[in-house]
């Protein structure tokens, strides 16, 4: 058991990145992750007018702001654990090509550019973490054998 758990907190590539990368890249997930737990995530799940309004005028309503608040919370607690660090920005990539979209078709094009800005540095992360990827895959499968 000790064994599935130090595998899972410690990454293959690692260690052929200098201290400042690592650096970097760990502020640059917390930063993320603040963003998408507190300022996206947040006023979603407690319903704030402006996040209800933006959903009832595509038509989402409450269900739809609420999954979106999930699952940009999820995100953002994926990216500070380090056996999710590698599949977390990939999501949270996802979302915001879907955002991008929304921003596009809905509003016609207005803070469209937000989401763009945020996919590059969750597009880095995710290749940066792509390690983690296969240490949760082989987690997963031990676990399930």
């Amino acid at each position: 058991m000790t064994n599935l758990v130090a595998a899972a907190f410690t990454s293959t590539d690692a260690p052929a990145r200098s201290r400042r990368a690592r650096i970097a890249l760990r502020t640059t997930a917390i930063v993320l992750a603040a963003f998408f737990g507190i300022a996206s995530g947040a006023p979603k799940l407690f319903a704030a007018p402006a996040a209800v309004e933006a959903f009832d005028s595509i038509g989402w309503g409450a269900p739809g702001m609420y999954a979106i608040g999930l699952l940009e919370l999820a995100g953002a607690i994926g990216l500070l654990v380090p056996v999710l660090s590698g599949l977390a920005p990939i999501g949270l990539s996802a979302l915001m090509v879907g955002a991008f979209a929304m921003q596009v078709v809905a509003f016609g094009g207005e803070n469209a550019a937000t989401p763009l800005i945020l996919l590059v540095p969750l597009v880095v992360l995710a290749r940066a973490h792509r390690g983690r990827n296969r240490e949760l895959a082989a987690l997963l499968l031990r676990r399930g054998a």
